[in-house]
């Protein structure tokens, strides 16, 4: 038998106010048009439970028991790289089976979503106390400082973009078509190595660096686009010099080098590239070229220094500094 229509809220209430006015199920069918036992439904409805609205239906009962919702949730907690499928055969073994699906979904209603994870340096207990003392030490450095620094740094930004994500909407059994695949190439298809920096004023010089990096070549891009990088950008007399710890920023000729020049540098805890904001322009680079679709190395290196001369001339330095606070923070990421 086919399943009845749902009868109006309206309806239901109407049906109460001739009741309640004394008129019989009988009565009350006849002048709605309705089934007698439809009336008695409601009727005995509104004596139950005092309303003539839908209750909550119980629904179909959930598989996964609480005992065994505990479980998922103390297994992903000690092991966020569980996958569902572990999940699932771990369910099976105590009897419980279900969809992995359903695992999780039933995590993600507990607040456990599956995320791509984040990428840190991995560090050892002595990077650790560098970057917490680092940390501790420019805490309370005023905004000016922060302000007067010139970050630096290099990035290799490759033909192709092996590191970049993409994502395709297709259908089932529709994924080696052409349309759908990205075609890849050994080492990336080719790349170019550049050098930039930038401080809260906006961005300083690009450089694009050929053949194999060295202390003297790193020496050379420093003299031809530091100085005046720091005049574009109008930093003041006190103005910090940023770098990494590379064997090429640290070796005794390029020291002495800085020394001689006057350039003063800003100390930096090793495997912290987290906490440099020059960072965040690199990804954004990378992603404005690769837009591009640079097909030969000369438009990739064409493109990479289009697309550095379009960022803003006056960055939101409230917007590095939380950038840089965001990585301080993780000083003590294990």
């Amino acid at each position: 038998m086919p399943r009845s229509k749902e009868i109006q809220k309206q309806m239901r209430k109407r049906i109460m106010e001739l009741y309640q006015s004394g008129k019989g199920y009988k009565a009350i069918s006849k002048a709605l048009g309705l089934q007698r036992t439809t009336v008695r439904a409601i009727i005995h409805k509104w004596r139950k439970h005092g309303t003539v609205e839908n209750l909550p239906r119980s629904g179909r009962p959930t598989k996964i028991t609480p005992r065994a919702q505990r479980q998922l949730i103390q297994e992903v907690t000690k092991d966020p790289t569980t996958t569902s499928k572990e999940l699932q055969a771990s369910l099976a073994s105590v009897k419980v089976s279900v969809h992995d699906s359903t695992i999780r979904k039933r995590l993600g209603k507990n607040g456990l979503h599956g995320r791509v994870p984040r990428r840190k340096p991995l560090l050892s207990k002595k990077n650790i106390k560098a970057r917490l003392s680092f940390a501790r030490k420019h805490l309370d450095d005023p905004q000016d400082f922060w302000d007067n620094t010139l970050w630096t740094d290099e990035t290799k930004v490759e033909l192709f973009g092996r590191c970049v994500s993409h994502y395709v909407w297709r259908k089932s059994n529709t994924a080696f078509q052409k349309k759908n695949i990205i075609p890849t190439v050994k080492y990336g298809g080719g790349s170019v190595m550049v050098w930039g920096c930038f401080a809260a004023s906006g961005p300083g010089r690009l450089a694009v660096i050929n053949g194999t990096m060295n202390s003297a070549v790193y020496q050379n891009i420093l003299k031809e686009n530091v100085r005046p990088s720091v005049c574009d950008l109008k930093l003041k007399r006190t103005w910090v010099l940023q770098q990494d710890n590379d064997p090429k920023h640290t070796s005794k000729s390029t020291s002495e080098w800085l020394k001689k020049n006057k350039m003063k540098t800003l100390e930096w805890p090793s495997q912290s590239p987290d906490l440099n904001p020059i960072e965040m322009l690199w990804h954004d680079l990378k992603k404005a070229v690769h837009a591009r679709k640079p097909s030969n190395v000369a438009d990739l290196q064409q493109f990479c220094k289009d697309e550095w001369a379009k960022i803003p001339e006056k960055l939101n330095s409230g917007a590095i500094n939380q950038c840089f606070d965001r990585g301080a923070n993780t000083c003590s990421h294990r």
